[in-house]
């Protein structure tokens, strides 16, 4: 006791001359209060889909702010328990806990903390004063919290400090917190969770339950204590909160956006209007019109067909192998692999043998295997294959306590896109640039122009019945040869098929992709006068005035060509295609709102005539496999001559979908690889859940498109037939 007591007397005496020399040199450098007036921490910038649903978030800091009402009770106490209990008595400091900590640190009992208060821990965190354990900041640190209690009642010093601190994994403020590790609101966290919570307010990482569960029991336990201890919960509350396990159900890693090449679109326009710190700091809320539902469906159902055609090229070695790298393979980690594992997910995995002829794996915990089945499709023995430390895919198949089986994957070579809008409004409803947003940032949806293939055929015939023609004219499908300029060989193009089928029909050659009628069409009308179509359409990508841009040989992005399909079942009025809907601060003020912006294109009859053909396509031509959606469909395939470029663009009365398939660099896809069996399977595993959802809304009524007052049908020996009065059979049209 001696020896303490002269400990005591020092410290003290030694505090009170340094706190006296160091006044004078603080006072003057501290930082006003009354700038916490208008304290606005950062917090996340929110983009939301329809319906309200999450499509992304642009955050330096995960934060959401919350009232002080907003925080439940049972965290309140956790929290005061934790780190001051008596925060709601003293004026912010506590000289007596701060003295007494000096004591314990000369004589060697105790290193670090101990003595802040919840407001001087608060200042620090406001404050650049740094976190240095200095007789300079503790200083600062006092006398900013004096200040602080002067100014702020207790409950806003608590509430600025549960929206401030840092809890780990990115998460900063109780909510953020409370999202984090129990995926709910930080209002109805039960007793454990918030004792949970409140004990990583001084471990943040190293004690979370995402990387030591042994830490996190051990740390939430003495919260519940030291809540015992101070008579804010019974011994038996206490007790049976320690006796149950964490169950956490958020997800430590950042959680992937939908759609992030969209995602990344709305960031770039966000920050060249507002500014990078607004989108990141400034709590914006930005809505748009992307369908998530739909978005999911284009993602898996291209994911899916583009590994399908990849597997058809055969295994390529893994690009990376962590032993390679001087890495051991019981401590490499990766930055992508979950906490816990779904049935179906395709995940990154670490190779650690081929013992037994098959593949062994560890993803995180789990260790998992990959039998001969699973690589079947390689052709190749299992040693053949990988070694150790390759870094591989592997979907996940069924799953044990810490054991999995899976099947070989390979990250596709070949790319593709999907594009979607609302034929009504222009808004876009689904956006995929890429087979990997991780791998690849170029949006090929929006940047990559590719020759379109018999996509362009129907502007051929749309000039022709904007001019008077019929879909019952008939045209010569047979052996032609083009003069397409002085010196130059004469063109004489072939249909896919290599066949003729002599005379057709307008219906029947753009239902059968014909492309000598369509050539010969092209010329009767002249390139000049088809290109302003397209063009009309929002096509701006440049169009020679060549025969062979009748049947594709023009170049145009995925965008432009499903915005103008978008405008036949829409009367021939074309909607620009509209990212976002509206901005809102982080008070919900209006900053920015959008309207549709409507582009009158094409006559509406000369519109309704194009979708019936394209109509027609589906039910009796190229597209014909979608008549099984049994869904009022109209679209159109597009191939190129050396399957270099596979297309597919579909819609209903009310939205437009385009599909592309190709690789970034031109090279073939296959032999015989069209957009009808490449492209078109993919718009309709898009489809078939959107259609699904319709049919709900709809209570089994099918869609119609709708026909102008000016559309008559006419029987024909082939059957009915729309026509615009004054071109129908039997009118004298002159």
């Amino acid at each position: 006791m001696k020896r303490f007591g002269i400990a005591l007397l020092f410290v003290g005496a030694a505090l009170s001359g340094t706190a006296a020399g160091v006044l004078f040199a603080c006072v003057g450098d501290l930082p006003e209060i009354a700038q916490l007036d208008g304290y606005a921490p950062s917090t996340i910038t929110r983009v939301l889909g329809r319906d309200g649903v999450l499509v992304g978030e642009f955050a330096t800091e995960r934060r959401e702010i919350v009232k002080y009402e907003d925080i439940p009770e049972v965290l309140r106490k956790a929290i005061l328990a934790s780190e001051d209990a008596g925060f709601f008595q003293h004026s912010g400091i506590r000289l007596t806990r701060i003295v007494v900590t000096a004591v314990r640190r000369v004589l060697g009992l105790q290193r670090f903390g101990g003595a802040s208060t919840i407001t001087q821990q608060l200042a620090r965190k406001l404050f650049p004063i740094g976190d240095a354990e200095t007789p300079e900041r503790k200083i600062k640190e006092i006398l900013l919290a004096i200040q602080i209690e002067k100014r702020y009642t207790k409950e806003e010093i608590f509430t600025m400090y549960c929206n401030k601190m840092y809890w780990g994994h990115g998460a900063y403020g109780v909510e953020a917190a409370s999202q984090l590790y129990f995926a709910k609101s930080v209002r109805n966290l039960n007793l454990d969770e918030a004792a949970l919570i409140a004990g990583l307010l001084q471990g943040n990482v190293r004690q979370s339950p995402y990387e030591n569960m042994a830490a996190a029991v051990k740390r939430r336990n003495s919260v519940l204590t030291r809540m015992e201890t101070e008579g804010f919960i019974t011994p038996a509350d206490a007790d049976a909160a320690r006796k149950r396990p964490i169950v956490t159900y958020g997800d430590p890693m950042r959680t992937r956006s939908v759609a992030p090449y969209f995602l990344e679109g709305v960031k770039t326009y966000l920050e060249e209007r507002y500014g990078t710190k607004a989108v990141y700091e400034g709590g914006l809320t930005i809505t748009t019109g992307l369908d998530v539902e739909l978005q999911k469906a284009a993602n898996r159902a291209l994911d899916a067909h583009l590994r399908r055609l990849d597997k058809q090229k055969g295994w390529r070695k893994p690009a990376r192998n962590v032993l390679d790298e001087k890495r051991a393979l019981d401590t490499f980690r990766h930055p992508r692999w979950p906490r816990d594992l779904t049935a179906g997910e395709i995940v990154p995995a670490l190779v650690t043998n081929t013992d037994g002829g098959v593949i062994h794996v560890r993803v995180s915990r789990f260790a998992g295997t990959i039998g001969r089945t699973g690589f079947a499709w390689t052709k190749k023995r299992a040693e053949d294959l990988v070694r150790a430390g390759d870094l591989i895919e592997v979907r996940v198949g069924k799953i044990g306590a810490e054991t999995f089986d899976g099947d070989l994957e390979q990250p596709p070579a070949i790319e593709g896109a999907v594009f979607a809008v609302d034929n009504h409004t222009g808004q876009i409803l689904a956006e995929v640039g890429g087979s990997s947003f991780e791998r690849s940032q170029f949006n090929r949806a929006l940047q990559a122009k590719r020759q379109v293939g018999s996509l362009f055929k129907p502007f051929v015939y749309m000039a022709a019945i904007d001019g008077g023609d019929t879909v019952a004219k008939v045209l010569d499908d047979v052996p032609m040869s083009f003069d397409v300029g002085p010196g130059q060989p004469l063109y004489e193009p072939q249909n896919y098929d290599r066949e003729f089928q002599g005379k057709v029909t307008l219906r029947r050659a753009l239902e059968q992709s014909r492309n000598i009628p369509a050539i010969a069409m092209m010329q009767a009308l002249g390139p000049a006068r088809v290109i302003e179509y397209p063009r009309k359409l929002g096509i701006t990508t440049p169009i020679p005035e060549f025969l062979s841009v009748a049947i594709g040989a023009a170049e145009g992005t995925l965008q432009e060509m499903t915005s103008a399909y978008s405008a036949l079942p829409n009367q021939g009025v074309r909607m620009s295609p509209t990212m976002i809907l509206e901005v809102r601060d982080r008070e919900g003020n209006l900053l920015e709102q959008s309207r549709p912006e409507q582009h009158e294109a094409i006559r509406a009859d000369t519109a309704f005539i194009m979708t019936e053909l394209l109509h027609g396509v589906v039910e009796n031509g190229t597209a014909a496999s979608a008549k099984s959606l049994n869904w009022v469909l109209g679209g159109k395939t597009g191939t190129t001559d050396d399957y270099t470029d596979a297309w597919f663009i579909g819609f209903d009365p009310d939205i437009t979908i385009g599909v592309w398939i190709g690789f970034d660099q031109k090279k073939t896809i296959g032999d015989k690889a069209t957009g009808t069996n490449i492209a078109l399977p993919v718009g309709m595993d898009i489809i078939k859940p959107y259609i699904e959802r319709r049919r709900q809304d709809l209570a089994g009524v099918l869609p119609v498109f709708e026909r102008p007052g000016n559309i008559v049908i006419v029987n024909l020996p082939t059957g009915p037939e729309f026509f615009i009065v004054g071109t129908e059979p039997g009118r004298d049209r002159h």
